[in-house]
C-alpha cells in the first residue's frame, strides 16, 4: 500500500525533511531513486536529454560501484545525486549504528548533501542524527512505477494528475519500474512542459 499524493498527515510526522519546494512558483522536481543501472538509467538520461532537463538522482552506493561509467554520465551531464544509502536499507529494520555507517560508505562517493531514506522511511532517532548533515528530501507524488500491478498508463495518470508549482516527483531507475518508465517518463515531462512547469534539480 503507498499513496500517490503526500498527505498532510504524513508530513506532520516528518516536520524537518523536504516533502516540496514552493508553491509560489510553476516549478518541479524529477527525481529517481535506487540507480544506476544499465537497464533502465541510460533511458532515462537520454530522455532527460532529449527535453534539455535537470533531474536528481537518489543513488544506491552499490549500484554506483557496480556502473561507475554511469554515475559519471549522471554527473557530466549536469544532473544532481543524492544519497540513498549503499545497499537500499530499511531504516526502520536496521539498528541504528548499522544504518548510519550505511549512509557514510555512500557518501563518501555520492558527496552530497541531500538524503533519501529508502521507502521513505526512518526511525525518528536515525534522522535526528541525519539532520545536521544532510538535507533529508522527501516528495509530495509518488508515481508508482514500482508497481508490478499498475498499468504504464496509470503511472502516467499519477504523475500528471497530482503535479503541482514546487512538487518533488518521484521515479525509479530500477528493474521493475522499467515498462512504466520507458512509458510513462517522455509522456510526463512532455506534458508538464506543455502546461509551462520549468524544471529543475533539488
Amino acid at each position: 500500500m503507498y499513496l500517490v499524493k503526500a498527505p498532510f498527515f504524513l508530513k506532520l510526522l516528518y516536520p524537518k525533511s523536504i516533502w516540496n519546494k514552493s508553491r509560489k512558483e510553476n516549478k518541479i522536481y524529477l527525481t529517481f531513486d535506487d540507480g544506476p543501472i544499465p537497464e533502465l538509467t541510460p533511458f532515462v538520461l537520454d530522455t532527460l536529454k532529449q527535453y534539455n532537463i535537470k533531474a536528481t538522482f537518489f543513488c544506491v552506493g552499490e549500484n554506483i560501484k557496480k556502473n561507475p561509467h554511469l554515475f559519471e554520465r549522471i554527473l557530466s551531464e549536469g544532473h544532481q545525486v543524492g544519497n540513498h544509502t549503499y545497499n537500499h536499507l530499511k531504516g526502520w529494520k536496521t539498528d541504528d549504528a548499522k544504518y548510519l555507517e550505511n549512509i557514510r560508505q555512500c557518501q563518501e562517493l555520492t558527496k552530497s548533501k541531500l538524503f533519501r531514506p529508502p521507502y521513505g522511511r526512518a526511525k525518528k532517532s536515525q534522522l535526528k542524527e541525519l539532520h545536521s548533515a544532510y538535507e533529508i528530501i522527501m516528495w509530495d507524488v509518488l508515481t508508482g512505477d514500482f508497481d508490478l500491478s499498475l498499468s504504464p498508463e496509470q503511472c502516467l495518470k499519477n504523475a500528471i494528475k497530482n503535479t503541482e508549482n514546487g512538487s518533488i516527483i518521484v521515479f525509479h531507475d530500477n528493474i521493475k519500474a522499467i515498462p512504466r518508465v520507458e512509458y510513462a517518463l517522455p509522456k510526463t515531462i512532455a506534458y508538464l512542459l506543455e502546461k509551462n512547469y520549468r524544471f529543475e534539480v533539488l
